[in-house]
């Protein structure tokens, strides 16, 4: 019997090489994929249970781009940092991406580790992770059909969902990275001579595997297991590739369908488990909808609603899941004396349970965490985006520090006995004007707790640990959303304004979701994209990539035709091949990261830190990640493509103008 051996490579696009990992049975171990030095296909994948350890695998590695083990980042978090929502801010990396302009080259972005600590991003691990992911779903697509006792439907019902698993993640890529290479095969030999292929191709393949999934793949009240891909994230995923190419109305018809015949319901009333946010004498939280939607324990259970397919992180097997360590790295970095009140004093301790001195109503630590800020939300995140028709919506649940959903700078009291200011607001100047807060990025921004929150049982029980006894403060082992209806509403909503900007039903799509929430603050006239993009912002934080998001409608825009919320229409051939730090053209994306974003304010900002002075740069030609120059040189026997203002960069290279060209070279390795 064949076996083909295994070569990883950490520099190299694991693509570049047949590999595959050997997945023995339906044990929990399968849901740890550990490569090996070789594996035998045939006999793997000759029963259904090689099918299915495959597919979960494939499941069990969407949640790694939300989470992955380390203590320090989060992968979305790099989706974030690269839009109007969010900056890096682990201001003690020097090497952390403020300049991107200038820092961001085929050869300085480090391959040495997935996670690149010393600049504060996963561009590596996305590139390589998405390969990862491709390769498990064609490991699928290559051997469901030889495998005996499987009816069509059932075989079509795999091959659905590998489909999904592929389509997923070359969306992703082709708006991270622009024209990358097509795989669509598990090869037996090396494989050195790739090209890229053209966008537009790649989202024509996924347009007709996903048509294929949505007619096989089962809903999710046919199935017995929760978190496989089932017929509705099928449609979620269809209706944003006929969106990328144009096909609003076939977008629209894919939304009107969840919307309204897939017995999916927003969820509008609290439901499920009360979760009381771990220390209430700190921090109270009023019982509300928003609060219970976004707790772990609520989000995959069968009374919400709303999920169409959510990522499941919890559970007694410890080493099949990953911490969300949302308390860790995504709230302000406060717990020593670089925050000091105005008697010069440290304004917030790390208060221990079992200390004589404890006083439960100051306990941030364990109710808000023990934040390093490795990255923070933008102002426009925290303040602006909160205005819907020139007014700042009081009402609007998802903003509300009154019910306990969003943690505010002034919402923290002194807990310092030490200091006459014990029991005030923290302020971020003296009554002079002395700045009492070393390093405003990393260390003075508001937070959506409502989103972050995550318990840790295990460690909530530890009153006599060593480390603080700090109970749930860094996150927890959480479930997640991938998709969620209110996403379907705004899908809705953007298709109807490539069709019609001026269609009256779009402010309904909005408005049904700022319903839910409680805003007092409605849509009236005409919708703008960016009133589209703005209710993204403060509905999916942290689900969508926000990154691909804003590229995903850059193309759309450029393609419909149709202007921007600053009038600015987009030209399909040029939109993404332009450089310069100027104010004006480039994409919808760098629109929104300079006008919304904290980018290109013309600024230099000083604070008291490794990295002690800052600018945050961003360039239109950042509308794409560069290819890693270590991949382009790998493939030594074909030429990819290089992005656009990137050195190495040619517009005469060949690429695939179609897909199934692309497909059928696959075969051939000289």
């Amino acid at each position: 019997m064949k076996k083909i051996q295994i070569k990883l490579n950490s520099i190299c696009l694991p693509l570049f090489v047949g590999i595959t990992i050997l997945l023995s049975g339906c044990s929990d171990d399968y849901l740890n994929p550990k490569p090996l030095s070789f594996y035998e296909p045939g006999a793997t994948f000759t029963t259904e249970s090689g099918l299915m350890a495959a597919m979960a695998i494939s499941d069990r590695h969407l949640k790694l781009y939300y989470a992955h083990d380390h203590n320090e980042m989060l992968p979305i978090g790099t989706e974030y940092i690269f839009s109007d929502l969010g900056l890096p801010a682990a201001t003690d990396k020097t090497g952390m991406l403020d300049n991107v302009a200038s820092l961001m080259t085929p050869t300085n972005l480090s391959s040495s580790s997935l996670n690149d600590l010393g600049k504060v991003n996963s561009i590596w691990y996305f590139w390589k992770e998405t390969y990862t992911g491709i390769l498990n779903a064609n490991t699928i697509l290559t051997y469901v059909d030889g495998v005996e006792g499987l009816d069509e439907a059932t075989k079509n019902a795999y091959k659905g969902r590998a489909y999904f698993h592929r389509s997923f993640r070359y969306l992703s890529l082709i708006f991270q990275f622009g024209d990358v290479p097509l795989i669509t095969k598990v090869t037996d030999v090396p494989k050195q001579n790739y090209y890229s292929t053209k966008r537009d191709a790649i989202l024509e393949m996924l347009v007709e595997n996903m048509e294929f999934a949505v007619e096989w793949v089962p809903d999710q009240k046919d199935m017995n297991l929760i978190g496989m891909v089932n017929k509705g994230a099928c449609r979620m995923l269809l209706a944003k590739c006929y969106l990328a190419l144009g096909e609003y109305e076939k977008a629209k018809e894919q939304t009107d369908i969840l919307i309204n015949q897939s017995g999916y319901s927003l969820m509008t009333t609290p439901f499920g488990t009360f979760n009381d946010g771990g220390e209430p004498e700190t921090w109270p939280i009023t019982r509300n909808v928003i609060w219970d939607l976004h707790r772990a324990e609520n989000k995959l259970i069968s009374a919400n609603r709303e999920v169409i397919m959510g990522i499941p992180n919890r559970g007694a097997e410890a080493e099949s899941f990953v911490k969300m360590l949302t308390m860790r790295i995504m709230y302000p970095f406060l717990f020593n004396s670089a925050v000091q009140t105005k008697d010069g004093k440290q304004a917030l301790l790390n208060l221990r349970r079992n200390h004589n001195d404890y006083n439960s109503k100051y306990d941030y630590m364990r109710a808000f965490g023990r934040g390093i800020a490795t990255y923070r939300p933008s102002y426009f995140q925290n303040h602006t985006l909160w205005y819907v028709n020139n007014v700042l919506d009081e009402g609007d649940l998802r903003h509300s520090s009154e019910a306990g959903n969003w943690v505010r700078m002034e919402d923290y009291r002194v807990n310092n006995k030490a200091s006459s200011e014990f029991g005030k607001p923290i302020t971020l100047f003296d009554d002079n004007g002395k700045l009492l807060c070393s390093d405003t990025i990393r260390r003075w921004f508001d937070v959506p707790h409502y989103i972050f929150y995550l318990d840790d049982p295990v460690n909530e029980e530890n009153i006599s640990g060593s480390d603080g006894l700090r109970g749930a403060t860094d996150g927890g082992i959480a479930d997640w959303y991938l998709y969620r209806l209110a996403e379907a509403y705004l899908l809705r909503a953007e298709a109807k304004f490539y069709m019609n900007p001026n269609d009256a039903t779009i402010k309904d799509d909005l408005n049904v979701i700022r319903q839910r929430a409680q805003c007092s603050q409605l849509y009236e006239g005409p919708v703008t994209i960016g009133d589209i993009m703005n209710e993204r912002a403060r509905e999916l934080y942290f689900e969508e990539w926000r990154n691909v998001e804003l590229k995903r409608v850059s193309l759309c825009l450029a393609r419909s035709g149709k202007p921007d919320e600053w009038g600015n229409t987009y030209d399909l051939d040029t939109f993404d091949k332009q450089s310069g730090t100027d104010s004006e053209g480039g994409s919808y994306w760098y629109q929104r990261v300079t006008k919304c974003g904290m980018y290109n304010k013309g600024e230099t900002i000083q604070i008291v830190a490794t990295k002690s002075s800052l600018n945050f740069v961003i360039d239109k030609k950042n509308m794409y990640w560069p290819i890693y120059n270590a991949s382009i040189t790998a493939n030594n026997k074909g030429e990819l493509s290089q992005n656009y203002g990137y050195d190495g960069y040619n517009p005469d290279v060949f690429k695939w103008d179609n897909w199934e060209d692309a497909v059928a070279d696959e075969d051939k390795t000289e």
